[in-house]
């Protein structure tokens, strides 16, 4: 299950057809997954979520309620994997979704 639901992420394509729903599903989950890794931490939709992944321990380190900065980076991922599919993809995300991004990132190395 994903932290933005895909009605959402079917606006932000503007896409209404149902046979693109399962497709933008899975760029959606891999967009959040991507941008928790870039981040080093967990995002949840709303503090009960959080919680809960408090309490049995799967929240991670400085796991934190999802931002509107998050979000919108999280759609441009979305998009940006709709738009390239079965193109070579770079490795790296999207310059706009990193920007959004980077505020919230953690344990960034040396």
């Amino acid at each position: 299950m994903t932290v933005i639901n895909t009605e959402t992420a079917m606006e932000h394509l503007r896409l209404d057809d149902e046979i693109d729903k399962t497709m933008v599903e899975g760029y959606l989950a891999a967009a959040e997954d991507a941008a928790m890794q870039f981040l080093n931490r967990r995002f949840f939709a709303d503090q009960a979520a959080l919680d809960s992944a408090v309490e049995n321990e799967s929240a991670g380190d400085r796991p934190l309620i999802i931002t509107p900065s998050i979000q919108s980076a999280v759609l441009l991922i979305v998009g940006w994997l709709y738009e390239n599919r079965g193109d070579d993809l770079s490795p790296d995300i999207p310059g706009p979704a990193r920007w959004l991004l980077n505020p919230w990132r953690i344990q960034m190395g040396v």
